[in-house]
């Protein structure tokens, strides 16, 4: 049986770029082939404990609502995969994300904590899949509360919460099953990504929940 995880995360929000963003929640749902098409069968979700910096900004706070009590009882980032991995399950797995970064940032925390990268495969940006599928070129994505509208569905939940928008994503990814090939992939395989992550106030798309936008005006404008 073939399994489908609709994942999201969160991170710390840094302001300066030498620093690396730790992943502070793991967001996800499963979905297994029904003869209609997926269908939800459990849902995941757990704060992770930053390894780097300990103490979250408060930037972080706001764009997420993530508090610094629920980190520090949270487990570690080994300990969060652990239990990720054993809510997934043996069956064969493909594990979805909207847009990149969510990957990059598993592969990079993997990468940097000596834990080994196996587990990370089949992974399918399903934002890159909806914005071909909308006659989009690559570079002009869609945000994902643009992606829902287009869909004449409304998000259910907070956004920049993990489960919330794995969730919200999920109901997408069914949507557009029928119509996108997964791949088949193994992160073990991807050169080493960079460290650094980098938040503009140019926005990639009109989405008025671009998380970059809201990134940038919380930072304000630099002299």
């Amino acid at each position: 049986m073939r399994t489908y995880i609709v994942y999201d995360l969160e991170f710390t929000v840094l302001r300066k770029q030498q620093y690396s963003a730790d992943i502070i929640e793991i967001g996800a749902v499963k979905l297994i082939d029904g003869e209609q098409g997926p269908i939800e069968v459990d849902r995941f979700q757990t704060y992770v404990k930053p390894e780097r910096n300990k103490v979250i900004t408060a930037h972080t706070t706001e764009f997420t609502g993530i508090t610094q009590e629920q980190v520090d009882s949270a487990p570690s980032f080994r300990d969060a995969i652990e239990l990720f991995l054993q809510w997934i399950g043996n069956d064969t797995y493909y594990l979805c994300s909207w847009g990149p970064d969510d990957k990059q940032h598993f592969v990079r925390q993997c990468r940097d904590m000596k834990l080994e990268l196996k587990w990370l495969r089949n992974m399918n940006d399903l934002q890159l899949f909806y914005t071909k599928l909308q006659g989009n070129d690559a570079s002009r994505r869609i945000g994902l509360s643009k992606a829902l509208e287009s869909a004449g569905l409304a998000f259910d939940g907070s956004q920049h919460r993990a489960l919330d928008d794995a969730a919200n994503t999920a109901r997408l990814f069914v949507r557009m099953f029928d119509q996108i090939t997964l791949e088949l992939n193994n992160a073990s395989d991807d050169p080493l990504y960079e460290t650094k992550l980098v938040y503009s106030s140019v926005e990639e798309d009109d989405d008025d929940n671009n998380p970059f936008r809201h990134l940038a005006s919380l930072f304000g404008n630099p002299k």
